[in-house]
């Protein structure tokens, strides 16, 4: 069995790197490698936008979570998938239109641009913030990772870890922005079969089996068989609230999802995105949330050494090795999706913010595509380094750089996008209030009490206000 499952994983392996090499031999500009050129379908940028946005944290991390927590978990997906709905609706095109305006390939271009008078700070800032934490959220897709392959073929994790940087390094060095999006589009195609199909023969086999899921999260531990995690009054408010908070991280903030909505061609193509995205989000989330509460019924009384590997021993336990082995490429794939996005994050915030914008190197086309491709790989082996010496669960790691970067930079492209006073002032308050909040407070015992998701959004947005209205642009680079 894990002989089949193996050769399918291999495969699906060889063909991510092929389609990296295939896109790898076409000549392109440093604009290409970095955004595509702006040539590539919406329903294209779409499937990758949303592989990228939930990773291993969707199909290990939450599963897990609902698996332990039962009900109440369901808060995340609400907020999330609100999140998503409305970054598609009201911000996908603006970003389109602002990159456009402004020529800029990445979100700290934008902003630097955008406020010309403090560009350079700004750059340097945005560009701090975006690889402190980008380089743990990429670790956390390699820990992923390393759970999975241990989990199906009992390799070893850190083994593991660095056959998926492996890959992930390949298709990010050859091809660059093209070959990462159309290799998400047939990964994210992988992920949603997962998220679809296993739930489904998940419940087909709790219903021939005589198992009831609501008897078994009355019979688990308190609290799983109740929406609001058997908590009342202000406790209630709080887990709510803190479930309901990876709503503010959406809101523009993450650049490797912002940045495939400055891909996009037109107004047209932005509008078919919104359509595939929304959809394939309803889904991949309803199908999640299923999972765990399957999970519950079929696992009663078995404890698992790591609750984020439930999805995988799933597989293997209720479908046949062929299909099995199908539908945990989909693991593979939803981090690989994530990881080489990431990766190019921050290899963008080096050859592109750094090199190009803040030292003004002069390097021909060619020679910034060579240094983004050395990037790429100096990046990712920093990234196993992380990955093989950290302890952190996907989720809370996840968690983590979800409120140092969504939720710093999310405040302001709102501003930026919705607001005429805001100045370049305002935009370095912003960044440096997000920053520092999420590193005190989730240092502190207050993130036990109310998550950072929600403070580092809270904090950054009031400092940018102020600030702006202290310190107002008397001149705006245009």
């Amino acid at each position: 069995m894990n002989g089949l499952i193996l050769a399918e994983l291999v495969l699906y392996c060889l063909v991510m790197a092929a389609l990296g090499y295939w896109y790898g031999k076409k000549e392109m500009s440093h604009s290409d490698f970095l955004l595509g050129g702006k040539k590539l379908p919406g329903w294209a940028l779409a499937f990758s936008e949303r592989a990228t946005g939930e990773s291993a944290w969707l199909l290990l991390g939450y599963t897990g979570f609902v698996f332990a927590s039962g009900l109440s978990a369901i808060w995340v997906a609400v907020g999330i998938i609100i999140g998503i709905v409305c970054a598609w609706l009201f911000l996908a095109d603006r970003f389109r239109q602002e990159a456009e305006r402004y020529g800029a390939l990445t979100l700290p271009g934008y902003l630097a641009k955008r406020f010309g008078a403090h560009g350079q700070t700004i750059l340097w800032l945005a560009t701090v913030l975006i690889f402190s934490f980008m380089m743990f959220y990429f670790s956390a897709q390699i820990a992923g990772a390393g759970k999975t392959l241990f989990a199906v073929f009992h390799i070893d994790p850190q083994l593991g870890m660095v056959i998926s940087v492996a890959i992930v390094i390949i298709l990010s060095y050859t091809g660059g922005f093209v070959s990462v999006v159309w290799t998400d589009m047939i990964q994210s195609m992988l992920m949603l079969a997962t998220l679809v199909i296993l739930p489904i023969v998940a419940f087909v086999e709790i219903y021939s089996g005589g198992l009831s899921i609501s008897e078994a999260l009355h019979h688990a531990k308190p609290g799983l068989d109740s929406w609001t995690g058997g908590v009342t009054g202000f406790a209630l408010g709080l887990l709510l609230f803190n479930n309901f908070a990876w709503f503010f991280g959406y809101l523009g903030g993450q650049p490797q999802l912002s940045v495939r909505f400055m891909a996009l061609k037109d107004a047209r193509e932005a509008k078919t995105a919104k359509t595939v995205a929304i959809i394939w989000t309803l889904l991949a989330y309803g199908g999640a949330f299923c999972i765990g509460l399957a999970a519950i019924a079929l696992y009663q009384g078995h404890s698992f050494a790591d609750v984020e590997t439930v999805l995988p021993h799933m597989a293997l336990d209720l479908l046949p090795p062929w299909l099995a082995g199908v539908l945990l490429s989909g693991i593979l794939a939803a981090i690989v999706t994530t990881a080489d996005s990431q990766l190019l994050v921050i290899t963008s915030a080096i050859s592109e913010d750094i090199a190009r914008r803040s030292l003004r190197l002069r390097l021909s086309e060619k020679q910034l595509v060579t240094l983004s491709r050395a990037v790429v790989v100096i990046a990712g082996l920093l990234g196993l380094v992380l990955a093989m010496t950290s302890e952190s669960l996907v989720y809370f790691i996840v968690s983590w750089a979800w409120a140092g970067i969504g939720c710093t930079l999310s405040p302001a492209i709102l501003l930026s996008f919705f607001w005429k006073r805001y100045s370049g002032i305002g935009v370095i308050a912003t960044i440096l209030a997000g920053f520092f909040s999420t590193v005190i407070w989730i240092s502190s015992p207050l993130e036990a009490i109310i998550s950072s998701r929600f403070t580092t959004f809270a904090i950054a947005l009031v400092a940018g206000v102020l600030f702006s209205l202290l310190f107002p642009d008397r001149q705006r680079t245009m």
